[in-house]
């Protein structure tokens, strides 16, 4: 079978290269070609190191990551909806309910912007990169389950365009497109970002639905809290794939020993939020860490490689002021508890000056240790 589908391929491939009757087409018959067999060839002009690792697998291996995340956070769905309306239903109910929530949200992000994906790659006579199925698999789990299918399908198409095609596409956008499509949202609908009813699917109206952080910004204390436990493992409310600390550290721990994740920029975004938890807030600060999306977006979002620092000193500078940011927003800012996805967008955009200022302090320190051994000569 898989043969037939390969000579298939091969048999029409012609009617979409130059010269052939569908050759406007070429860049959306090369993108489902590659999607479903590795391509023979890998680069074409340069000089590159040669590695098993190319783009493709190392964007798989971000999708593996994210797995445990969309799985518990399938399940969570709903659970926090019959938890809610206090009824007790078997595993596969509660998971089928989180299903039945979470599919359209993919369909949504994946065909909106797969599409302008295609339409961009057709218009530029390019091929068409596999960067988005990363980032559509990210954007539902990073916004709340109940919103709106039609306002997700504008923050797709915003991020994408704006956040991605403006720059020339995948490798070249200056922030994170799945964090600008929430970004986008937050700005632009806020009653539908925040708030305690966003984030349970089909909510009863006598339960509360706070998130911790909601808690900690209407005036709660600890006590008001879940445990430090349903936090970590993750049965609290939350966007769908940042509640549960256990599958986000197994999808990041797989990203760390495939050196798809940078340890520095997770290590420093970490003594970064403790050191400014430790100085400004009043809250420990391993709540800090297991509330919200701290977590999610260290591992997931803070360390992509294409909007990150790329020197060694400067990821450590990027992620301890990701870290730092967070918490200062979450402490000194009423209006919006969650600051990672601002730090982030934040960091994003200096990132390029940080490695910059560190790239010119190396070249000053080499300067003057010339200098010096000239002058001992």
């Amino acid at each position: 079978m898989l043969m037939g589908l390969r000579n298939y391929i091969d048999k029409i491939k012609p009617n979409f290269e130059q010269g052939g009757k569908f050759a406007k087409f070429h860049s959306t018959f090369e993108a489902f070609e590659t999607f479903l067999y590795t391509p023979n060839r890998v680069t074409t002009s340069g000089a590159h190191i040669r590695d098993a690792v190319d783009m493709k697998r190392s964007l798989i291996y971000v999708v593996f990551a994210l797995i445990p995340c969309f799985l518990f956070g399938t399940w969570n769905i709903g659970y926090q909806h019959f938890l809610s309306l206090g009824e007790d239903v078997t595993f596969w109910q509660t998971v089928g309910y989180g299903l039945i929530k979470i599919i359209p949200l993919y369909l949504v992000s994946y065909i909106v912007g797969l599409t302008i994906e295609f339409t961009f790659a057709e218009i530029r006579h390019e091929d068409v990169n596999e960067g988005y199925f990363v980032t559509g698999f990210l954007i539902p789990l990073i916004m709340p389950v109940d919103v709106p299918l039609w306002m997700l399908a504008i923050a797709v198409a915003f991020a994408v365009i704006i956040g991605k095609e403006v720059f020339g596409g995948s490798g070249m956008n200056v922030v994170n497109p799945a964090l600008l499509a929430r970004a986008f949202l937050f700005f632009s609908y806020p009653s539908k970002m925040t708030g305690d009813n966003v984030w349970i699917a089909g909510k009863a109206d006598a339960y509360s639905g706070a998130t911790p952080l909601g808690t900690i910004f209407n005036g709660g204390t600890i006590n008001d809290l879940p445990s430090l436990m349903d936090m970590f493992v993750g049965t609290i409310p939350g966007s769908v794939g940042e509640t549960s600390k256990i599958a986000i550290l197994i999808g990041g721990i797989f990203l760390i020993l495939t050196g798809i994740a940078s340890l520095r920029i997770i290590i420093s975004t970490f003594v970064g939020a403790i050191a400014m938890s430790l100085l400004i807030s009043d809250v420990p600060f391993y709540y800090h860490l297991l509330m919200g999306g701290f977590m999610f977006g260290t591992f997931f979002m803070a360390t992509d490689p294409v909007t990150a620092a790329q020197t060694n000193i400067g990821k450590l500078i990027y992620g301890f002021l990701i870290g730092a940011v967070a918490i200062l927003i979450r402490v000194a800012n009423p209006g919006y508890p969650e600051g990672m996805m601002l730090a982030i967008l934040l960091l994003n955009v200096f990132a390029p000056l940080i490695d910059w200022c560190v790239v010119e302090c190396n070249i000053y320190k080499r300067k003057k240790r010339w200098a010096a051994e000239r002058r001992t000569k």
